[in-house]
């Protein structure tokens, strides 16, 4: 039976993307979900020509749903494979694999890159080009934020913006009872990983591994956040003018951040149980884990005071109302003693951990012991508070006598 077509150029805007004569058009199995649910199921894809030399391949389950697979002939005969997934219609495929052929035609590598394999990539490319140290920085960010993590399994070329933004707002300090200072440097952290991260992926995009940059060019780090607090350190009449301004049940607190140079959250969950006057410890939890470190005697007898006529589950440091400390509770409280003692605004209680560290390392404590007692690393140590230690050595150098 032959048939007429009236009107060839309606063709053209039902079936872009295919071959336009009738003849296709009458051995196309796939073109339409009706089709494609006549289809028996089997292994072998159903194929439609798009063009010379590439066709679309419906693969029909015994059960689900189908799924799409491209196909381009080279000159030489070889054929080239891309599964597209699932698709919804005969365009949206045949749109996906169009956009395959463009990357293909263009050099881009279009074999399916994970962001790890990504990354892991980029730091062999710092190996090669001698940068030992840059490269072995970014690998320990990257094992610890991307290896193991849901945002690593993710292929490059389905990658984001909004997988991106969730990954770096996953780092920042999200602890009920978490200073500004805290998430501030929580936020600086993670800027830097970003930095690694766009890093890794942009040297992915530049060596045509993926098409385009889009996922991860338009996330922007944090704002405002690198730089350390000019005013964190309180000098002895600050933090005597901040202690008389503060309530009896603050200055608790605040005296205890000064002799420990803990963290404002591991001070607030002391219990009785956890200061060990005899031996002369606490037991802190906090970011860190569980650590028992030393302390001096103004600590310990000060610890022994706050834990007088108390049983062991309760707070060691606790409100006027015999709670549990907690960030909300001590924020106002805090902030307003900062201004009855005319101290710059930007002073927090996270302040005094610094100040405590600070007075440790002036004091000529090895940074390794400063660490450990405040949970925290040499290199953060070193990085934050090295300036002070070398002003010790300093000093300590200025009494030898090296000439006459």
């Amino acid at each position: 039976m032959k048939i007429v077509l009236s009107n060839p150029s309606l063709l053209a805007v039902k079936y872009p993307y295919e071959i336009r004569t009738h003849k296709y058009l009458m051995a196309n199995k796939i073109d339409s979900k009706t089709k494609r649910e006549r289809l028996t199921a089997r292994r072998e894809p159903y194929w439609a020509t798009l063009e010379k030399y590439v066709a679309l391949g419906y693969r029909k389950p015994e059960t689900g749903t189908g799924t799409w697979i491209a196909r381009r002939r080279n000159e030489d005969g070889k054929s080239l494979y891309h599964a597209l997934g699932t698709h919804e219609s005969f365009d949206s495929a045949a749109k996906a694999a169009r956009e395959w052929l463009a990357l293909s035609e263009n050099g881009i590598d279009t074999t399916p890159i994970t962001v790890k394999a990504a990354t892991d990539a980029y730091v062999l490319a710092l190996e090669d080009k001698g940068r030992t140290a840059t490269a072995k920085d970014a690998r320990g960010r990257f094992t610890r934020l991307v290896d193991n993590a849901s945002i690593g399994r993710v292929l490059l070329a389905k990658l984001t913006s909004l997988q991106v933004r969730k990954w770096l707002n996953d780092q920042i300090n999200k602890d009920d009872d978490a200073d500004d200072e805290e998430i501030r440097r929580s936020k600086d952290s993670a800027n830097r990983n970003l930095a690694n991260l766009k890093a890794a992926l942009t040297h992915a995009h530049v060596n045509r591994m993926v098409g385009s940059d889009d996922a991860w060019a338009v996330v922007k780090p944090f704002s405002q956040v690198g730089a350390r607090r000019k005013d964190a350190f309180l000098s002895m009449e600050a933090r005597t003018a901040l202690l008389t301004a503060c309530p009896d049940d603050l200055a608790m607190l605040v005296r205890a951040a000064l002799l420990t140079g803990a963290r404002p959250g591991e001070l607030a969950t002391l219990t009785v149980a956890d200061f060990n006057k005899a031996q002369g410890v606490i037991t802190l939890r906090g970011k860190t884990g569980l650590r028992t470190v030393a302390i001096s005697t103004a600590a310990s007898n000060f610890f022994a005071s706050a834990s007088q006529d108390k049983t062991p589950a309760a707070p060691l440091l606790a409100t006027s109302y015999g709670q549990v400390w907690n960030k909300d509770s001590w924020k106002k409280p805090f902030r307003d003693a900062v201004t009855r003692a005319k101290l710059p605004g930007g002073v927090v209680l996270y302040s005094l951990r610094h100040t405590a560290i600070s007075e440790m390392i002036m004091g000529g404590m090895d940074s390794f012991i400063v660490a450990k007692l405040t949970g925290t690393s040499v290199a953060m140590i070193e990085k934050n508070y090295g300036h002070l230690s070398h002003d010790v050595v300093t000093a300590k150098l200025d009494k030898v006598r090296m000439m006459n």
